[in-house]
């Protein structure tokens, strides 16, 4: 091929010439896909030498996938498709050779970087090198061809995107109006029509109609049908036999339940169906889809035209298929609608007759009601009987009614209503008549047979047995009579008769009559067990009455005892708790209400109670409350918490002077002396006030802060008042985060021992170690026990540490220890409340398989003396198992010499205070050798703690001390300093 040149590059990509103008001027001026393509096509040839070969692009990218077109339209080969396949795919030019010849085949990406449409240029080069000579005019021409593309692309895509959205809305709105149609008041016959005029403005359906399928007959019903040639008429109600329109389109496609589209001709052949030629005129084009309801067709929906072919498409195909079946709901709906028209009208008359029988209902329920209420009523018996004559009038004629009861007891009747037109006040309703004066009366013979009758007198009397020519008052034309009867048993009768002719009873007044008489009865045993109801309740309400009384004055007396300190008589916790949450609440209302809370606690009264006894103690708290009382104004608040704790709320005051000086009139009232028992007591008390502040929740807290307060004043030498700052509360929080950094502690064994040897002082060998408690804070590095111990005897975590102490101590013996030496363990005071410390301790060493002689425990005073029985019998437990016991802290605590030979101790160990004073003359060295002589004579080892100096060293030798420890020695260390030592 002979190779054109055209300048189309340069860097401008247009060249210089007017021809690169006129490319892209007609470039420019195609405006749709196919167009522009065809350009290109022809372009190419004239300005490369190549061919151009195809261009392919795709439109309609989306959920259904896009629709691929190409021009020109004739089928591609297989290599040819492979490259465009690969382009698309890619996104990039790609080049295939060509078999038996240097030549190649280059699909080329046509589109906007980034861009969603786009289209593939495939050419053929006759050579590798033709194409490399014009790369950079074939890519300035790309460069030109390939965004107006993308541009001619987008507004395909947009044209398509808005005839989409212009079908979709003229659907949504045939849908719509369907959808009115079928709730619409339009009988069939118009609606349908305007079904037909919905379709009709969705595609060609001049010719339409609609048929509906009834498969238990095998017959259709066309119940619309619009033709203009076909000029048969169908009754939209008749049946026609699928019989008699053998090889018809439409009933084929509902047995098929598929769609079929079409030269009528055409689609009887695809069918494979025999016309007779009585299904009507031929169509140019035919489209019919079924209406489907749960997999089987109930009718077909026709379009057809008899002018021109291809009038419908695949696209009318699926509208038509769509729009069938909100037709076919239409359908149903407007058939249900009739349905239900005709089931309401059916409904309507059954309604009817319910609703008399109702209503006689009504009346009968309303009459019970009726009687029931005057049953319950203040009226009197023949008041109340009167209107019940009214209420029976009411269902019933009974202008002649009576009402008799019968007295088995006494075998009379009383006929307490009487009502009769021809003989009024025949009967007294007070007089008991004998039953055998009255039994020829047809009212005795009702009760005595328990039977309902009605008719004329004669035939009454016959059905009772009543001899005939009795007369029993003025003869009657119909009578109706039932018994009154309950549980079986026959109480009395009620009549009603007619002196007109006209006027007869029937079964339903007997029966109404019967049911109405049991409820006339409940109303008489009822209104009798009234009356004597009314007098029982008049005799127990005199005596209920004293009852209330007294039990309110116990419920007042309960409420008291509740809100109140059973002692001294002042409001209680409870109390307390509960004003203190409204003086919060109205605090929050009003942020200018301030109130005050005072704790407070008596100084030392344990002693007192001790000494001299509850009885003492109690006398005691009463004068205490009186005092207290005595200091503050009316709308204050005393309470008493328990024990020696007392509680002042002080309520409007105008600011923290005002609880100071309260504070200080309750120090000075407890102050003076109180006379019990003959002697004079001195009492003193510790207060803790709390001020009222936007930051408390609840009473507990303010009560709580008030109590910390107490706290520090007792801290601080007691008979005093402190008041809880920001100081406190800051320190409250640490003590809080401390508590919570302690039980995390506990959970991740941060605690560990450290050791300190106990030396002979005459030599300095290493006879022991005392193991001490450690804790490696991950924050705050080490902590000695004192910084923490304290809250953790409070919160009882105490116990949980001594133990791991105790484990890790004991594993590390083998290491620590040699043959003779001993290791100390601290014991708190909480272990000896458990009275199987002694097994526990045991059975740990037993664990470790550490003998019992090489583990010595280190309790102080106070653990002894807090339960000396059982502390005395824990360690006589351990001696016996063979672990000893040493007294810490000596001279520290009660310091008494009776309990030295009491409990079974092996050693003393003098506390650092007397170490630390230790000189030559002192008292401290008095002390020290008075201890060191009474060890020697019960026989039990002393050892001195906290030596530092030398001096003080070999001053506690002269003294005749063996044994110390302290830093003159060495400090606590942990296990690993021994480990490297040794």
């Amino acid at each position: 091929m002979t190779r054109r040149v055209h300048p189309i590059g340069q860097r401008s990509g247009l060249g210089t010439g007017a021809e690169p103008h006129a490319v892209a001027c007609a470039l420019m001026n195609a405006t749709s896909p196919r167009p522009l393509a065809h350009l290109a096509l022809t372009q190419i040839p004239s300005l490369f030498s190549c061919r151009a070969l195809r261009v392919a692009w795709e439109l309609g990218a989306g959920s259904d996938g896009a629709t691929r077109h190409a021009s020109p339209e004739t089928a591609a080969d297989a290599g040819e498709t492979a490259l465009i396949d690969a382009a698309f795919a890619g996104g990039a030019a790609v080049r295939a050779g060509l078999p038996g010849s240097d030549g190649c085949r280059l699909a080329s990406v046509l589109g906007r970087l980034g861009g969603r449409s786009r289209a593939v240029l495939v050419t053929e080069w006759p050579s590798a090198a033709s194409l490399a000579q014009d790369e950079a005019a074939w890519r300035d021409y790309l460069g030109v061809l390939a965004p107006r593309f993308a541009d001619v692309l987008d507004l395909a895509e947009s044209t398509i995107t808005i005839e989409g959205l212009q079908k979709s809305g003229r659907l949504q709105r045939a849908l719509y109006a369907i959808a009115d149609l079928a709730s619409s008041e339009l009988d069939m016959a118009e609606m349908l029509p305007r079904l037909h005029a919905v379709v009709g403005e969705l595609m060609y359906a001049k010719n339409f109609f609609i048929t509906l399928y009834y498969p238990e007959r095998d017959a259709l019903r066309f119940i619309y049908f619009a033709d203009t040639q076909d000029a048969t008429v169908y009754d939209p109600v008749q049946d026609v036999p699928a019989s008699m329109i053998k090889g018809s389109l439409t009933l084929e496609v509902i047995r098929s339940g598929r769609s079929a589209m079409g030269p009528s001709v055409q689609v009887q052949v695809e069918l494979g169906l025999e016309s007779d030629g009585k299904v009507g005129p031929e169509a140019a084009d035919w489209l019919g889809v079924p209406m489907m309801a749960e997999g089987q067709a109930r009718g077909a929906v026709v379009v057809q035209s008899y002018e021109r072919a291809g009038v419908y498409s695949e696209e009318d195909r699926a509208l038509l298929t769509f729009v069938a079946q909100h037709i076919l709901t239409a359908l149903a709906r407007k058939q249900q609608q009739a349905e239900l028209e005709r089931r309401v009208e059916e409904r309507t008359r059954e309604l009817t007759v319910e609703v008399r029988e109702r209503q006689r209902g009504e009346k009968v329920q309303a009459a019970l009601y009726a009687i029931a209420d005057l049953a319950s009523g203040e009226l009197d018996m023949s008041e109340m009987l009167r209107r019940v004559h009214a209420v029976v009038g009411e269902l019933m004629y009974a202008r002649n009614f009576l009402i008799a009861l019968y007295s088995s007891e006494r075998d009379t009747l009383r006929f307490i209503y009487h009502a009769d037109e021809k003989d009024p006040g025949m009967l007294d309703p007070e007089a008991e008549l004998p039953a055998a004066d009255m039994r020829n009366s047809i009212s005795f013979n009702v009760i005595r047979s328990g039977r309902a009758v009605h008719g004329a007198p004669a035939e009454v009397k016959a059905q009772l047995g009543i001899p005939t020519g009795v007369v029993f008052g003025s003869t009657a034309e119909h009578v109706l009579g039932v018994p009154l009867a309950i549980d079986g048993q026959v109480r009395g009768a009620v009549l009603v008769q007619s002196y007109d002719a006209s006027v007869h009873y029937s079964d339903d007044d007997r029966a109404l009559l019967s049911y109405v008489a049991q409820h006339i009865l409940t109303a008489l045993l009822r209104k009798q067990a009234h009356a004597e109801l009314e007098q029982r309740v008049h005799d127990r309400t005199r005596e209920l009455r004293d009852q209330i009384a007294e039990r309110e004055r116990i419920e007042r007396q309960l409420v008291h005892e509740t809100l109140h300190d059973s002692l001294t008589g002042l409001p209680n916790r409870g109390f307390l708790l509960d004003a203190l949450g409204r003086s919060l609440a109205r605090l929050q209302r009003d942020p200018a209400h301030r109130f005050a809370v005072l704790f407070l606690d008596l100084d030392r009264f344990k002693v007192v109670n001790d000494s001299m006894g509850h009885l003492v103690g109690d006398e005691m708290l009463k004068e205490a409350g009186r005092r207290l009382a005595a200091c503050v104004r009316t709308p204050d608040m005393v309470a008493r918490l328990g024990g020696d704790e007392f509680a002042l709320l002080l309520e409007d005051i105008r600011g923290p002077d005002d609880a100071y000086h309260v504070a200080q009139r309750v120090l000075s009232a407890l102050r003076e002396p109180m006379r019990i028992a003959a002697k004079d007591l001195f009492p003193s008390a510790s207060v803790g006030i709390a001020l009222s502040h936007e930051r408390y929740r609840s009473a507990e807290e303010l009560l709580r802060d008030a109590d910390v307060a107490m706290y520090r004043a007792k801290a601080k030498g007691r008979h005093r008042f402190e008041v809880f700052d920001e100081k406190l509360h800051q320190e409250a929080l640490r003590l809080l985060d401390l508590e919570s950094d302690l039980r995390r502690a506990v959970l991740r064994h941060e605690f560990e021992p450290w050791f300190q040897p106990i030396v002979r002082l005459q030599g300095g060998e290493v006879v022991g170690y005392e193991a001490l408690l450690r804790w490696h804070h991950p924050q705050r590095g080490l902590l000695l026990p004192a910084e923490f111990l304290g809250v953790a005897e409070d919160s009882g975590a105490a116990e949980q540490i001594d133990w791991q102490i105790f484990d890790l101590t004991c594993r590390a013996l083998a290491t620590l220890l040699s043959e003779e030496q001993y290791v100390t363990l601290n014991v708190s005071a909480r272990h000896f409340r458990a009275p199987d410390l002694a097994r526990q301790l045991v059975t740990m060493l037993e664990a470790h398989d550490i003998a019992p002689r090489r583990v010595r425990l280190e309790v102080t005073e106070g653990a002894l003396f807090e339960n000396p029985e059982q502390a005395c019998a824990i360690l006589e437990a351990l001696r016996a198992d063979g672990v000893l016991a040493a007294l810490d802290d000596f001279g520290t605590g009660f310091s008494s010499l009776s309990y030295l030979h009491r409990f079974p101790l092996r050693a003393l160990k003098i506390d650092r205070s007397f170490i630390a004073s230790l000189a030559a003359g002192s008292s401290s060295a008095a002390v020290v050798r008075a201890v060191i002589a009474l060890a020697g004579t019960l026989g039990l080892e002393v050892i001195a703690e906290g030596i530092e100096t030398a001096a003080q060293r070999e001053q506690l030798i002269e003294l005749g001390c063996v044994y110390g420890q302290g830093f003159l020695f060495a400090r606590p260390q942990p296990l690993e300093a021994y480990r490297r030592s040794s």
